[in-house]
């Protein structure tokens, strides 16, 4: 009788987590202590889909068949008020732990469109990776950065970019963000974006970017364009150190470099076509007065003309 009892308590929560029973009608059919441990499980399924009642069982009798000892609804409560029931178990293990993060990567010579949950844009450039979590999305607009992309974001609550050099937040705005080994750069194109770092907090302007390269302090910069080049097919830099202009390079044509016969602190200002290798490789290196040599397909060899 008390195994029956359970079974029917069981289907009355799934009947009421579904709506299919009121408040009212729950607390006509359960004890009042049943029914305060059900408001414990409801809240605790927030997070969840909510299943339906079939659906419910369906999920509870598998467990038992594989798990002939299951404890009962009552002994659940018992045991871990916090989670409040045995079914929060079971929908954990089928729901919860599902992994919620959304990845998004680029490959080499690749840009992707990534259109997110609240209708904001993002161009992904090559070797980047962008990640949120579908969950948490509504209540945290929040994205993590390896690598770079443009902005535009909808309005709405705020949003945050998060890259190993430091914090993007905006409400609604038109932005591009780099973090690539230690160099980190923001611009800003349309709206206002303050840009955090473990230094120091800035707000950009459209027609303003900060930089910081190898862990200095931020460099404060104009960007006289609508928006990055590097979307429209080319990679501009302005007085940055040439190795990040090689890393470029290497993921936009999926080549490697070797580099130790140059400066790599050197300063290149220019840019360089994403869709022609050999005109790329001409229009930085010999700007820097950097002899090129191919040693293998995919593999060149730098090094510098005045030392020749």
């Amino acid at each position: 009788m008390k195994e029956l009892n359970e079974h029917i308590n069981d289907r009355y929560l799934a009947l009421w987590l579904e709506d299919t029973i009121s408040d009212e009608e729950l607390k006509n059919l359960i004890s009042h202590d049943d029914f305060l441990a059900y408001q414990k499980i409801k809240k605790g399924l927030l997070v969840l889909e909510k299943p339906d009642a079939d659906t419910f069982l369906a999920i509870q009798d598998s467990i038992k068949r594989k798990a002939p000892r299951v404890v009962s609804m009552r002994k659940a409560i018992t045991w871990a008020a916090s989670i409040a029931a045995s079914v929060i178990i079971l929908m954990i293990g089928y729901l919860f732990f599902e992994d919620s993060t959304i990845e998004i990567t680029t490959s080499f010579a690749e840009q992707k469109n990534v259109t997110l949950l609240d209708g904001s844009q993002v161009v992904l450039n090559a070797k980047s990776r962008l990640a949120y979590d579908e969950k948490e999305w509504e209540g945290d607009r929040r994205v993590t950065l390896e690598g770079e992309a443009y902005f535009k974001v909808a309005k709405g609550s705020t949003f945050t970019v998060e890259t190993k050099g430091g914090h993007v937040t905006v409400l609604g705005t038109e932005f591009n963000v780099i973090e690539s080994l230690d160099y980190f750069e923001v611009s800003c194109y349309e709206g206002r974006v303050m840009v955090a770092t473990s230094a120091l907090k800035s707000v950009l302007l459209p027609g303003n970017s900060v930089r910081k390269i190898n862990g200095n302090h931020l460099e404060k910069g104009k960007v006289l364009v609508e928006g990055p080049s590097w979307v429209s097919g080319e990679s501009s830099f302005t007085s940055v150190p040439i190795r990040y202009v090689i890393n470029a390079l290497e993921k936009q044509y999926q080549v490697t470099f070797e580099s130790k016969g140059v400066d790599l602190n050197s300063k290149f200002t220019g840019s360089f076509t994403n869709h022609n290798l050999e005109v790329a490789l001409a229009t930085v290196f010999t700007t820097m007065n950097i002899h090129y040599s191919e040693k293998q397909i995919g593999t060149y060899i730098l090094s510098d003309m005045n030392e020749k």
